[in-house]
Order: C-alpha cells, then sequence, then structure tokens
C-alpha cells in the first residue's frame, strides 16, 4: 500500500507541474500549441495548452492530434520486428530476398543491403527523395521502384546516416509480407490491440477528430502562419508523412514497447553516430539513444509541416516524457520541461543545447568551405579570409543565408537560433586533403561535392 501510495503521489505531482508550466512556457517561446505526456509508475499524467490552429483559435485538448513525424519509424521498426520475432524476416539477410524486383543503383548494394542496415541508417543511399507516387494503396510499391535511381554515397554498413528512403523501404517490406497496406497494417498490429482511441494513419481519419495545423514562418524574422499543406506525400508514410495522435496514445505506445521483450533488441546499440550535438551517441533498431553519461536514455524526434513531436524513454526507469507541438521556439521548451522531468523522475541530466562559443576561433576554410549537396537539397558553405563563415541552404524548404561560427574543430553551429537552438554542421570524415567529405547536419552525411573544391 506504501508503494502504491507513493506511485500515486508522483504521478500526480507530475500532473500537476505540467498541467502548471506548460501553459506559460507556450506563452513565452510563441508555441501555438503542445501536449506534454509523461509515464511514470505505470501511469500516464498530461497537459494541454494553446491552439490548434492560430486561425481559427480551437484550443488544444488531451485528445487532440498532432503529426508525430519521424517517430513513426519506431513504429514502422517494431511492425518489422513483430515479423522478426515471427520468423517471417531474418535480419541479416539481403532485403532482395523478400522484396521481388527491389533495385538500388548500386548493383552491390542491391544485392547485399539488409533489413539491419535499413533499421540503423547504414544503408548507404540517398536518404531525403520525397518522390509523390499518389494517394493510392500502391503509393509505396511504387516508391520503392523509384530508388532505382538513388544515388549509394557510402557501401551498406560502412556509416550511420539519416534515411528516410530506406524506411520507406521497411514500410514496403511490412506491406508485403502482411499482404495489406502499411496504414492498415499499423491499425490491425498496433492501434487497436492496443486501444489506441486518439490515433489517426492519414488525413481522412484525422479530420474526423481534432488535428492540429502546423505553422511556420515565410522568414526568419516573419509571423507563425498556418501551414498551406497538412502533410508530406502518402508514399512516405513508413518514414512519418501522416501519422498523428494525442501525446498520451503516443506513450501508451512506449508503455507496450517497455512491457514486451521481444522489443527489447530494439534498444541495443548497432551503430555510432557521431553527430556533433544532442544526438551523439550511438543508434538501435529504430530508436536513437544519445549518449547522456547516465542511465541508458532512447528517444525519437520528428518534423513535418511545422509540426515538431520528441519523446525520450528511461527504460530501466519505467519513465518516458513525449511533447507534440505545431510551430515556434520549441527546443527551450523541450530542454527546460524534458530536463527537469527525466532527472527528477529518472535521475538523468539532460545535456544542454549547444551555444555559439562567446569567442569562437576562425573557421578552417580548407575543412569546411565548399559545396554539399542531396537529393534534399544544397549547403555552400564559404569562408573569408577572416576565418568568418556561411550557409547558403537552398531546399524545397528554404533558400536562405546563415552565419556560422566555430563550436569546436570538427563542428560549426548556426549564430542565430531557429526555432530556439542553434544548428550543428559536422565536418567529420576528413579526406588527405584535410577537407570534411560530409557535412553532418541532423544526422545526415550530405556528400562534398568534389567539383567545388
Amino acid at each position: 500500500m506504501e508503494r502504491s501510495g507513493k506511485s500515486a503521489s508522483r504521478a500526480r505531482a507530475t500532473g500537476e507541474w505540467i498541467g502548471e508550466v506548460l501553459p506559460e512556457l507556450v506563452a513565452r517561446h510563441g508555441l501555438p500549441g503542445a501536449q506534454v505526456a509523461v509515464l511514470v509508475d505505470g501511469e500516464v499524467v498530461d497537459a494541454a495548452a494553446g491552439v490548434l490552429n492560430l486561425a481559427t483559435g480551437v484550443p488544444v485538448t488531451g485528445d487532440a492530434l498532432f503529426q508525430i513525424g519521424s517517430i513513426t519509424k519506431v513504429w514502422t521498426a517494431t511492425l518489422v520486428m513483430q515479423l522478426v520475432h515471427g520468423g517471417a524476416i531474418d535480419l541479416d539477410r539481403p532485403v532482395s530476398e523478400y522484396l521481388d524486383g527491389f533495385r538500388l543503383a548500386d548493383g552491390a548494394a542491391t544485392r547485399t543491403v539488409t533489413t539491419r542496415h535499413l533499421l540503423s541508417h547504414t544503408g548507404g543511399f540517398d536518404g531525403d527523395i520525397w518522390t509523390d507516387t499518389g494517394r493510392n494503396d500502391d503509393a509505396v510499391r511504387k516508391y520503392v521502384e523509384t530508388l532505382a535511381e538513388a544515388v549509394q554515397y557510402f557501401a551498406p554498413g560502412e556509416l550511420f546516416s539519416y534515411c528516410n528512403s530506406g524506411y520507406v523501404v521497411l514500410g514496403r517490406l511490412v506491406e508485403v509480407l502482411r499482404r495489406k497496406s502499411y496504414n492498415r497494417a499499423l491499425r490491425e498490429h498496433l492501434i487497436t490491440p492496443l486501444g489506441l482511441a486518439h490515433a489517426a494513419t492519414n488525413v481522412d481519419e484525422a479530420i474526423l477528430g481534432l488535428p492540429a495545423v502546423g505553422h511556420q514562418r515565410a522568414r526568419p524574422d516573419g509571423p507563425l502562419e498556418p501551414v498551406k499543406k497538412w502533410s508530406l506525400v502518402p508514399a512516405t508514410a513508413p518514414v512519418g508523412a501522416m501519422l498523428a495522435m494525442s501525446a498520451r496514445d503516443l506513450l501508451g505506445f512506449v508503455r507496450h514497447h517497455l512491457s514486451t521483450p521481444e522489443y527489447d533488441v530494439m534498444r541495443e546499440p548497432q551503430v555510432e553516430v557521431p553527430e556533433p550535438g544532442w544526438m551523439s551517441g550511438h543508434w538501435g533498431l529504430g530508436w536513437s539513444i544519445p549518449d547522456h553519461g547516465g542511465p541508458v536514455v532512447v528517444g525519437h524526434s520528428g518534423y513535418t509541416m511545422g509540426q515538431r513531436a520528441l519523446v525520450r524513454v528511461v527504460p530501466e526507469a519505467g519513465v518516458a516524457v513525449a511533447m507534440l507541438t505545431n510551430g515556434g521556439d520549441v527546443f527551450p521548451v523541450f530542454a527546460e520541461v524534458f530536463g527537469h522531468l527525466l532527472h527528477e523522475l529518472a535521475g538523468v541530466r539532460q545535456p544542454e543545447l549547444p551555444l555559439p562559443p562567446k569567442n569562437p576561433p576562425p573557421v578552417d576554410a580548407n575543412r569546411a568551405a565548399g559545396t554539399y549537396r542531396s537529393s534534399a537539397g544544397e549547403w555552400v558553405v564559404r569562408v573569408d579570409a577572416d576565418g568568418r563563415a556561411w550557409v547558403q541552404v537552398s531546399s524545397s524548404e528554404e533558400d536562405e543565408e546563415f552565419e556560422l561560427v566555430a563550436l569546436n574543430e570538427d563542428a560549426l553551429i548556426t549564430l542565430a537560433p531557429q526555432e530556439g537552438r542553434h544548428v550543428v554542421y559536422g565536418l567529420g570524415d576528413v579526406d588527405a586533403a584535410g577537407r570534411a567529405q560530409f557535412l553532418r547536419l541532423v544526422g545526415r552525411a550530405v556528400a562534398r561535392d568534389v567539383a567545388s573544391g
């Protein structure tokens, strides 16, 4: 009885804390709206604040649906691991053995890339392809067929580079082996069995509930405005284009993970993530495993069409925190909420968000300057004679220039914050001439264009 009382007391105190601080943080940092949910002592408590859409003023409630973006990859990985546990997939056999007609531009990669490579983002091919192949149930299949032209940057298993495209292949693997669409598999093998009442696999389902609308700025100093399009292309649903839910239902999924032994292997490190910033650590089979220097923490984040989602889990403590938002300076809120809760409930000290040094050294022009390209866009880093640096970003989402300073010899950092954080650009993988072969950005290894010098 005493233990039960303590558990109830911790959950109650946590619920009171988030209910008190979330509205103030949402207002202070200019978020249109947010939900926070916490799993502690087997119980989920949650709070909501703000509005679903600045244009309508409809308030956020606990059952509102926010897109979870790339956190969907953990759901995709879970569907795959169900098949592994059932004997339908061997993690270390080539994907081509399960998908007839699967092709990459590189023949050797086609023959050798495995499910484990795709789950751990070590497939080596272009990871940011967003081809629209329609809204029908064959959209994922048609997308996978387009990967026959995907550029191979390195051999499978050689290097970590966050790969959205690889997770669409995993979604197709689920479709073929389950003989049903990806969205139907999500609902029949996870959402319905777990009793998640506030989860939507597409916009048609979401509109029947209370969907949040993402917000973006047309220019860095402009006001937040509702996005013109709710989701990314349906073909990338296994990546995180469509899945939406409440923060409480997201933690219902996490609670299932923690209580299911067959998923424990997903939290084991598979590859080092040499990311200079908050992602630094390792990657498992779907989960990110950031190095916080204490109890093991796993998590994921998501961003899609002006909505950002974050989740962190401390398995040995049975504690998890989720935050779903629809725009604004999200990261200071993340730092305060997660920093407090993870420390109080699980003894985890979350690293602070990186900041530009007060007196940064000059940027090494030989190492940093150049043009870096992927199908997602182009990043041109230039360095002047005084060691000042800028990056010109040209992509489908932005065309802006940002000043950079040296964070250390292996990384640059933006001088001005974006979404309340300073973005880190890694300069690892140096060649014989001392030049960075890749610009490491939010987990991606964006290759240098050798013609740019």
